[in-house]
């Protein structure tokens, strides 16, 4: 038996060529699906495609599969038919989404930002900075990329806790978060998008963190009520460190791009050489499984 995939590139037919008992069919999004994908079991979105792209499943009648080249998957739950599953690409870009964080860090802990644009102007200005050494770290999330970062951190001296749904070895639960908050220099967010994560930092959840500490969304803008924290940049009390945004693209006149106090980059934590070759790594081990009549190991069970 042969079975039919779709896919969004040539990185996926090189791919899935070494994968016995597959046939693979490259469609492009917005044109005509290709003759034959009427018999696609398996469809493989474009990286960081938007949720547009979901109403392809409807014109595909032998779908079983969703297979994700991201960790995300809010773009495509709720939005398929009745026995279509969805697998993500876990671990995929972990150890790249941590080395943002990293960068982040170390850029407004050591002023990097601020002695980029003194060099633009021709100006000396020698002072004493911040150090990452010896912070205190609170991850919210306890997956692959909170594991990748704690790793990261493990040189810095730094005191790391990670938050998950439940609480467990090594791990608080998300109940125990609010009482967390005040004790810790930077509040790093890795959760997926679900009905518990959307807008979980509102205002009582900044006005709970420390003095002067560092908010960091490596997770998904709608994580974050925007107008709360634009709220608390301009106090100055709290500063961020921003991936994703709510809305995205960030439109040109948002008073985010001029907030106090915040470092932005256009959603690239997980956007490195080499992210759609660990993309379709994971996508291919998956497909395999499928083909082989094994369950896939990253499927999305309710929300993620």
């Amino acid at each position: 038996m042969t079975v039919t995939v779709l896919v969004p590139d040539d990185y996926g037919l090189a791919a899935l060529s070494r994968v016995d008992g597959v046939r693979a069919l490259r469609f492009s999004p917005g044109k005509p699906l290709p003759d034959g994908a009427e018999k696609a079991e398996i469809l493989v979105p474009g990286f960081l495609v938007g949720p547009e792209a979901a109403r392809i499943v409807h014109a595909l009648p032998g779908l079983r599969l969703v297979q994700l080249l991201t960790a995300g998957a809010e773009s495509w739950v709720g939005k398929v038919p009745e026995g279509v599953r969805i697998s993500i690409a876990r671990a995929a870009h972990g150890a790249s989404t941590a080395e943002w964080v990293m960068t982040g860090l170390l850029s407004v802990y050591r002023e990097f930002t601020g002695f980029a644009v003194a060099q633009r102007e021709h100006r000396w200005t020698q002072h004493q900075t911040d150090t990452l050494h010896g912070k205190r770290i609170l991850i919210v999330g306890a997956g692959n990329l909170a594991e990748e970062l704690r790793r990261m951190l493990a040189p810095f001296g730094t005191t790391v806790a990670l938050v998950g749904t439940t609480a467990r070895d090594g791990v608080h639960g998300i109940d125990e978060l609010p009482s967390l908050l005040g004790d810790f220099d930077a509040v790093v967010l890795m959760v997926p998008v679900t009905s518990r994560t959307v807008g979980m930092v509102d205002a009582a959840f900044l006005a709970r963190m420390a003095d002067g500490a560092i908010l960091v969304n490596a997770a998904r803008g709608p994580v974050v009520r925007t107008d709360d924290l634009l709220a608390e940049l301009h106090t100055g009390r709290l500063r961020a460190i921003l991936d994703v945004t709510d809305p995205e693209p960030l439109p040109a006149g948002h008073p985010l791009w001029d907030a106090p106090g915040l470092l932005l980059t256009p959603h690239v934590g997980g956007s490195s050489r080499g992210s759609m070759e660990r993309g379709w790594a994971v996508a291919t081990e998956e497909i395999a499984r499928y083909v082989a009549g094994e369950e896939p190991r990253n499927l999305v069970h309710g929300e993620y």
